[in-house]
């Protein structure tokens, strides 16, 4: 993460080597670690958590991932179960001030900028799940964050037919609150939490709790279920975490968004 607080106010980047983040087992990880450090320090009064690069989630990290494949027994809990559920749980129990979801771009894994009190996106984002299109049980928190935001048949659709959510439509379904030129993401990122701050401390702090209940109550009745379920089928299924799979989706599912971005990575 490249961090920055000014003010109390913390700008929180994910990356890969200094590059577009690449989904990884120590990421997995780090992100849990990383929201609880940051609930614990009372400097921290409001955060702004993001992605370098123009995309959100771009791609797998197959060796990272491998370790557990290759050894279920030994690695399935501690880094998939365990450190996969308290992604989602530390950032709406362990973070008691707003925090503020920024998508600069297409990507997996956005119900951990959803799942934000506030989200907002740029004009090239499109959210999706991938994880049916990959053979995969989307149990580990994006189905949460679907069916709280799009409603049931919205939800249902979306993850069986991995659909493309472009920016304007996750505006009009309720995903994010705003739209924003790719240029000028940061700068209203920014804007909205300087807002935030002009309010007293408990007022922010403890309007967050409110606006929190919904979230704690999915997480309550959807993550554990929905990830054992998950992790049962991923077992049984042989399915892995690989790279050229999503690369198999984006050209099946016409996802041209992040299909163009990963290009240009790979060259």
């Amino acid at each position: 993460f490249n961090l920055e607080r000014q003010n109390g106010i913390l700008v929180a980047e994910m990356h890969t080597r200094g590059g577009d983040v690449q989904w990884n087992m120590e990421l997995h990880r780090a992100i849990w670690q990383f929201f609880r450090t940051v609930g614990s320090d009372p400097k921290n009064e409001v955060m702004i958590f993001t992605s370098k690069g123009d995309t959100w989630i771009a791609g797998f990290d197959n060796e990272s991932f491998a370790r557990v494949e290759n050894e279920p027994a030994k690695y399935s809990y501690d880094y998939g179960v365990f450190d996969g559920r308290h992604m989602l749980i530390s950032l709406i129990n362990d973070i008691e001030f707003p925090t503020i979801g920024v998508l600069p771009g297409p990507g997996g894994h956005t119900e951990l900028a959803m799942m934000c009190d506030l989200t907002i996106c740029s004009d090239n984002t499109t959210i999706f799940d991938p994880h049916f299109a990959m053979g995969m049980v989307p149990g580990d928190g994006i189905h949460s964050a679907l069916i709280e935001l799009l409603g049931v048949k919205r939800a249902t659709y979306a993850m069986l037919m991995n659909e493309q959510i472009d920016a304007q439509k996750a505006l009009d379904y309720g995903l994010v609150n705003e739209v924003v030129p790719r240029a000028q993401l940061m700068d209203r990122a920014k804007e909205i939490a300087e807002s935030l701050m002009e309010k007293p401390r408990v007022v922010r702090r403890m309007t967050t709790q409110i606006v929190r209940r919904p979230w704690k109550q999915r997480i309550v009745d959807d993550l554990d279920g929905g990830f054992s379920q998950e992790m049962y089928a991923y077992m049984c299924s042989g399915e892995k975490h690989e790279d050229s799979k999503f690369d198999e989706i984006m050209e099946k599912d016409n996802m041209d968004a992040l299909r163009d971005r990963r290009k240009g990575m790979k060259s």
